[in-house]
């Protein structure tokens, strides 16, 4: 056994024996002994370190914590002649991975370079080679990377060509034009692109960076890179946006194209100093694209709303939504049925994303004065017929956009805002006057963007709901259809593609008169209900009823707006207006409506409830009798429909006979439900809930 090599020895001791035991001399280098012990026992190489570490009483080495400053304490001669790597040092110690702890004449030399006593701690050598590799010489590393990554059957160079002449380029960093950097940085441009992502992340850490594409509105985790590989990725990308790469001090953007599969994109690039290094950002932007309304998804009623408001010929249509729910995307696709060649469309934009023939497009330079104010003001002079606003960020851009509005011009923008109704306190909030809003608006739309469930992996809902189904089902009061798994195809997100859901507010006489008078969101939001406009939420449920989205979904994109929502409704119980001169009915009501959490107003006649709600006109619901003296239910009804401050109030009309005509007849003046006074009580509550529930949406 004395010519056996401790590697062995030490596997020997574990109970770990070959089959055929390889001839191996006592004097083999460890780093060979190391390789024909592993592959003859088959036990991986950071078990074998454990045991190495455990015979000698020693730790195992985590080369991830190495830290820079011990890193620079050995030249890169004496790590690789010893095949050690340092991993931390502190003012009398250097701990130093190495796979053979028996190497009296590494630690004596380290220890004489250093002037540290050494601290060995064991790791595997291929484990060390990496890291050395990563430390001095990054090309390898990166290309021990480009072996690990499918490069697709073509030449990785020739994977992403860029399209325009980058002119003359001081480059400083020259192992940014290496090859394997230059195909690594392809081939993350390529996946990403691939993938479907709209940006393409590269973050830089301590030790290691990421790479992460945005795809579906979510980030995913796509690449690892070693920190000296993602900075020299970082450089070679700076390279193709036109970027000063000596410059690391300073937020940078530039911007390239490339193709990829004999398809062009636009890439915007955007760098900025990360705890001393850089993180860098690239929007995909899919020059091919030439989406239309039609191709976008929207559901019939919203886009039938939505191309009303483009047949106007003045004012202002406003689009909102966070960044990257879609709202370029929609305007471009209304810009391009509007560009019928017969009217005269320019935009100003920051930037312009995609080119749109048949339109003049503007691009914003802040640093040359062109403002989207300035912009908008010499676009006026070009005789325009529909000028779209990149963003109404300021007042100075909401009141140049106002008076364009009022003179003629369709101004199509998009401002920041949770939802449609919102958009008027955005202008209030910019320094608009609300007279000025109420005349120039023309409506708006809000939209989100739902991932739509996988095809290829959807899985239908039967039997019993899972808990968070049920709670799901239970908050939004209804039922899933289908379930989001996971497959190759859609990356096992379970997810692929995304639906868009929009509500379109449609301006009218009340509502600009409530606009006027600076009514507030929930009596807009009631009037906007009431002029046909369905809520996110009621669309984005619809997607889940036809099986192409998922409640969890509808939760993670709505979720927020609609506990904002209800969070604004909670001022206490619903507040209900009885109206009736029969006593003994106001009781019964008053009692069955009290009992189920209602607080209660009661009006013996319709003058006395027209007095009320001009006092008081904050009122959930309103039950009204048709038949009393004085001022009866109709004419009650009529006052309330045009009065502004109850415009929006819902109507609960009872009557003592029904039939088709009755309720035609009420619901064309503008109640909301009707029902007979004999109706049964458990009935009557369910009623008055739906009305409410309705009027919430």
């Amino acid at each position: 056994m004395s010519s056996v090599h401790w590697l062995f020895r030490i596997a020997e001791r574990e109970g770990l024996v070959p089959d055929d035991p390889p001839d191996l001399a006592p004097t083999t280098p460890v780093r060979e002994a190391w390789s024909v012990v592993t592959r003859s026992l088959r036990v991986p190489d950071a078990r074998l370190a454990e045991m190495v570490a455990e015979y000698f009483r020693l730790h195992v080495a985590d080369l991830s914590a190495a830290e820079e400053a011990a890193a620079l304490m050995v030249p890169e001669a004496m790590a690789r002649q010893y095949h050690v790597f340092p991993i931390l040092a502190n003012d009398r110690n250097l701990v130093v991975a190495t796979c053979d702890p028996t190497d009296l004449d590494a630690e004596r030399s380290v220890a004489f370079t250093t002037g540290k006593t050494v601290v060995f701690q064991v790791a595997s050598p291929s484990a060390i080679q990496d890291a050395i590799d990563s430390r001095f010489s990054p090309d390898r590393a990166v290309e021990s990377i480009l072996g690990n990554m499918d490069g697709g059957g073509g030449d990785a160079e020739e994977t992403v060509k860029l399209v325009e002449e980058m002119g003359p380029e001081a480059v400083s960093v020259e192992d940014a034009e290496t090859g394997p950097v230059i195909k690594l940085t392809n081939l993350i441009i390529r996946d990403g692109i691939e993938a479907g992502a709209s940006d393409i992340h590269i973050e830089p850490g301590r030790r290691k960076g990421v790479v992460r594409l945005r795809v579906d509105g979510v980030l995913r985790s796509h690449l690892e890179l070693p920190m000296p590989a993602l900075n020299r990725v970082i450089s070679r990308v700076k390279i193709l946006g036109k970027l000063d790469i000596a410059d690391r001090l300073r937020p940078q953007d530039g911007k390239a194209r490339v193709q990829v599969s004999n398809l062009s994109y636009d890439l915007r690039v955007s760098t900025i100093p990360a705890a001393g290094a850089e993180k860098c950002v690239i929007r995909v932007l899919d020059s091919n694209a030439a989406f239309t309304l039609d191709d976008l998804a929207v559901p019939e009623v919203e886009l039938e709303r939505f191309r009303y408001l483009l047949t106007h010929r003045d004012g202002i249509v406003l689009v909102t939504g966070p960044t990257g729910s879609g709202k370029t995307t929609t305007l471009y696709g209304a810009l391009r049925e509007l560009a019928t060649g017969k009217v005269n469309i320019m935009t100003v934009e920051d930037p312009v994303e995609y080119e749109l023939p048949s339109v003049t497009q503007t691009q914003v330079e802040t640093k040359q004065g062109m403002t989207f104010a300035g912009a908008l003001r010499a676009i006026l002079r070009q005789d325009p017929d529909v000028i779209l606003v990149g963003e109404i960020r300021d007042r100075e851009t909401a009141e140049t956009a106002a008076q364009a509005a009022l003179t003629g011009h369709l101004v199509l923008a998009t401002v920041h805002a949770n939802d449609a109704v919102s958009a008027v306190a955005r202008l209030a909030d910019m320094g608009l006057q609300h007279s000025t809003i109420a005349n120039s608006l023309r409506g708006a739309l809000a939209q989100r963007l739902l991932r739509k469930v996988c095809s290829a992996c959807a899985e239908p809902v039967r039997g019993v709901l899972t808990p968070e189904e049920q709670r799901l089902t239970d908050r939004f009061e209804t039922e899933p259809v289908v379930r989001a798994v996971g497959c190759p195809e859609c990356g096992f997100t379970g997810y692929r593609g995304r639906l868009p859901v929009l509500e379109v507010m449609i301006s009218g006489p009340r509502l600009e008169q409530a606009i006027e008078l600076r009514k507030g969101h929930q009596t807009l939001q009631r009037l906007a209900v009431q002029g046909g406009m369905r809520s996110m939420q009621e669309v984005a449920l619809e997607w889940v009823t036809q099986g192409q989205a998922t409640l969890v979904e509808v939760e993670r994109v709505l979720g927020q707006l609609i506990e904002e929502e209800e969070e604004e409704e909670k001022v206490g119980p619903p507040r209900i207006l009885l109206v009736d001169d029969d006593e003994d009915a106001r009781v019964m009501m008053r009692s069955l409506l009290e009992k189920s959490g209602y607080e209660i107003t009661e009006a013996e006649d319709g003058d006395t409830a027209v007095d009320i709600l001009k006092e008081d006109p904050d009122f959930s619901l309103m039950i009204l009798d048709l038949s009393m003296p004085r001022m009866d239910g109709r004419e009650v009804l009529q006052w309330v429909r045009d009065s502004v401050d109850t415009a929006a109030l819902p109507v609960l009309v009872r009557t003592g006979k029904g039939g088709d005509d009755v309720e035609a007849e009420l619901l064309e003046a503008g109640a909301d439900d009707y029902m007979t006074k004999s109706v049964a009580p458990n009935r009557f509550i369910a009623r008055v809930r739906a009305v409410l529930r309705r009027a919430a949406l």
